[in-house]
């Protein structure tokens, strides 16, 4: 998956100490992508072969002595070939899908898989409603924080953006461990300062390791 077992250990020895200081209840999640994103290799394709298409049509105008059979075939078979190879690129290169998908498709994807694990992994049914979802989407590289009713009402908007931006930032370093270190110390912070404290006695209701999926294929 995309932590080893030490990082894995290290993300969820962070979120126990956050849960233990505040008394809320965290879950960090990872995912591949949010969405298949069928349509991303066709544009590839497509773009591919109107760039080859446009190369044939420079290389003819600087070398008009090709043979017409010659020029047709070689043009048809490089435009093909290199639509093909943008195609996979977008299968197999996530900066590469990530260039043909607009930010508002991302985030919207991303948002809504987000909602939907929150769901999943009851973290609405906490005894004070204060559940808390942190999830990072590699593909996409976004970064979504969902809280339940107990906390919302106690932050005010916006107020979760600097644990978007440290998670984010480290992120796109490659350095996901880091990232969701960042992330879950700029939420306590945020959750202290709002005067967010731990009660004697209290249960841990929901598992503190992290969440990883490879999301829709």
């Amino acid at each position: 998956m995309f932590l080893d077992a030490a990082a894995e250990a290290a993300i969820k020895q962070r979120t126990a100490a956050l849960e233990s200081a505040t008394g809320v209840e965290v879950v960090a999640a990872v995912i591949a992508r949010a969405d298949s994103y069928p349509e991303v290799p066709w544009k590839a394709f497509a773009l591919g072969v109107s760039l080859s298409a446009l190369a044939a049509v420079v290389a003819a105008a600087v070398d008009p002595g090709w043979e017409a059979f010659e020029a047709v075939a070689e043009t048809a078979v490089i435009t093909l070939i290199t639509g093909a190879a943008a195609a996979l690129a977008t299968v197999w290169i996530p900066p590469c899908a990530r260039l043909l998908l607009t930010r508002t498709r991302r985030q919207a994807e991303v948002l809504q898989y987000a909602q939907a694990m929150f769901l999943e992994a009851e973290l609405h049914r906490t005894r004070r409603r204060d559940g808390i979802l942190l999830l990072v989407s590699l593909l996409e590289h976004e970064v979504v924080v969902l809280t339940d009713r107990g906390i919302r009402e106690r932050l005010r908007p916006g107020e979760l953006d600097p644990v978007v931006a440290a998670v984010t930032a480290r992120l796109k370093r490659g350095e996901l461990e880091s990232a969701l270190r960042d992330g879950i110390a700029q939420l306590e912070a945020v959750l202290a300062a709002r005067g967010f404290r731990s009660q004697p006695g209290e249960a841990n209701e929901l598992s503190d390791a992290p969440i990883q999926r490879q999301g829709p294929t």
